[in-house]
């Protein structure tokens, strides 16, 4: 069973974790983070150097590389503020499987005082900075994807919730079997590319199927997948990671438009 985690203070100061498919397909959503971080009065320091935080290794297997990566990551943030993250499964993988991975290794202390540092986005703002936000935009109506492993290792779907309900211009839809993977995983959607195309057209067609004008969710690798099936099949129905949402709603959007 997972302890309950311990929140600090407001700092003054965090680091932002961006992830690498953030970072490599969607920069104006960090930007758009990195906006609503210092609409709260702090300070964000983006470190170039990060990459991948390994979970793609570790979830298949490569437990040596993986670490690599892990011990990679974890020096790139050396002071003793937080790190916030773009991401409920790379949040899992660093709070969660760090510590696992590093069982008996001489960095294994230090895994676990990194790990208590690393807080998703959403939860961030929820329980340290316990943001208050004044909607800004006109009335619409969306519908929310909450990713499956952030949804059980991380409960973002709670904080993206609360954050949304504070939005009262924006009415929230939820999708049938909304519980249910997207069929990205990483390198399941390698590995099973017919399983993965079912499954994130059935996510897709229930998300469309609320009615909603578009969809928001915490975790851009589900977006990746399910925007993709959406271009593909030629829709006009299309998702937006919760800090770019966020943003324009409350007019601190960091990119273009």
């Amino acid at each position: 069973m997972q302890q309950p985690r311990i929140y600090p203070a407001k700092p003054q100061k965090v680091y932002l974790y961006a992830t690498c498919l953030v970072d490599a397909f969607d920069p104006e959503t960090g930007l758009d983070a990195i906006s609503l971080l210092e609409q709260q009065g702090i300070d964000v320091e983006f470190i170039p150097k990060q990459t991948c935080c390994g979970q793609p290794a570790y979830s298949s297997g490569y437990t040596e590389e993986a670490r690599t990566v892990a011990e990679h990551q974890m020096a790139l943030f050396p002071e003793n503020i937080p790190v916030v993250i773009l991401s409920g499964s790379c949040g899992g993988m660093m709070v969660h499987h760090y510590p696992r991975l590093f069982e008996g290794h001489a960095l294994a202390d230090a895994a676990k005082s990194f790990s208590a540092r690393v807080f998703e986005l959403t939860e961030f703002l929820t329980n340290v900075c316990r943001a208050k936000f004044e909607d800004q935009g006109e009335e619409t109506t969306v519908a929310v994807h909450t990713s499956c492993a952030a949804r059980r290792e991380m409960n973002v779907h709670i904080y993206t919730a609360h954050l949304l309900s504070q939005l009262d211009n924006v009415e929230v839809k939820h999708p049938d079997y909304e519980e249910e993977c997207c069929g990205f995983g990483g390198t399941f959607s390698v590995r099973h590319p017919n399983i993965s195309e079912a499954m994130v057209d059935d996510k897709s067609n229930n998300l469309k199927n609320t009615g909603g004008v578009q969809f928001v969710s915490a975790d851009w690798g589900c977006m990746l997948n399910i925007n993709g099936a959406l271009e593909y099949k030629g829709e006009t129905f299309r998702g937006k990671h919760i800090a770019r949402f966020l943003a324009e709603r409350v007019a601190v959007a960091g990119g273009d438009q």
